[in-house]
């Protein structure tokens, strides 16, 4: 594909304006059977050498009102919204993750390191 289609581009770039993230508003535009290459032609013109936009993936908590007011509690002081303070924990989590020592003891019986008081 040579050319991109203008309008296109303008109603990503508004949609984006307003809010909207890629995953919704891609699924429209092949709902009203505008063809996959034409759209990704179109966010790739928009997004070409800028580096400060990335996808993010989308994912859907279910939490509890108690641990979601902790939460809020936490990025208010964080000074982060809510969406940001959980990507956040999660971050740190996974580097927690990556940096604990994971090597298995080596034990004569399995047990032993359940009911071990040593912490894990």
């Amino acid at each position: 594909m040579d050319k991109v289609n203008s309008s296109l581009v303008k109603f990503i770039r508004e949609a984006r304006k307003r809010g909207f993230d890629d995953v919704h508003i891609r699924s429209p535009l092949l709902k009203k059977g505008w063809p996959l290459e034409e759209i990704e032609a179109a966010f790739a013109s928009i997004t070409k050498n800028k580096k400060e936009y990335c996808f993010k993936n989308k994912v859907t908590l279910f939490l509890d009102n108690k641990i979601l007011r902790i939460i809020e509690k936490r990025a208010n002081k964080n000074l982060l919204t809510i969406n940001e303070q959980i990507e956040d924990i999660l971050r740190r989590s996974c580097l927690n993750a990556k940096t604990t020592n994971n090597k298995a003891e080596n034990l004569d019986d399995l047990l032993i390191s359940i009911f071990s008081r040593k912490k894990k």
